[in-house]
């Protein structure tokens, strides 16, 4: 990312919707909304895989499901937020687990990149599924999207959920529902 082109573009931004970019309240902020994107899409160039960590479990015959991790990501199309929350599910195989924090790291990576809530949903599975060698994934996004709900059609409140399947999740309808369940029931 190229720190001093954000600032000019937002400098010039500002001048075009008629804004004096040299009074007290905006002297500063092309430099503070250059920063605040190298934060926002950090993961951006970020390589996912680096989140990584296995560990040799004999008992890992079950799911595992984590719930609740936060997604703060950036629409592609209008430059404003979404947020929401990420849940995956996952079958463990070949006597391995992955370390739990880690499925927060890797939402995070892909959340942030300029995305739009269906690719997010859809890397985040594929990733974990073929890095992780597990038996199945299954990743739920539910986001309330800015461009949606304080411009255009102001939907305030309405939310957005997209899944993702892969392995037992994507060929057993009997596995996906259950997984779907445990989700919903606040389990």
């Amino acid at each position: 990312m190229n720190r001093e082109k954000i600032e000019k573009a937002v400098s010039d931004l500002l001048v075009a919707l008629g804004e004096d970019v040299h009074r007290e309240g905006l002297r500063e902020t092309p430099q503070r909304v250059a920063r605040m994107y190298e934060e926002l899409l950090s993961g951006t160039n970020e390589e996912p895989s680096k989140h990584l960590k296995f560990f040799t479990e004999t008992s890992n015959s079950g799911v595992v499901v984590v719930k609740d991790i936060p997604v703060n990501s950036i629409c592609e199309h209008h430059l404003l937020p979404f947020v929401g929350v990420a849940h995956i599910v996952c079958v463990p195989s070949d006597d391995k687990i992955i370390g739990l924090s880690k499925f927060a790291r890797v939402v995070d990576c892909f959340a942030k990149r300029l995305q739009v809530q269906e690719r997010l949903t859809g890397e985040i599975a594929k990733f974990i599924y073929e890095n992780a060698k597990l038996d199945g994934v299954m990743v739920l996004v539910e986001a309330e999207h800015l461009c949606m709900t304080m411009r255009g059609i102001k939907a305030a409140g309405s939310r957005t959920k997209t899944a993702a399947f892969y392995g037992v999740f994507k060929e057993d309808l009997q596995k996906r529902s259950e997984a779907i369940s445990l989700i919903e029931m606040g389990w």
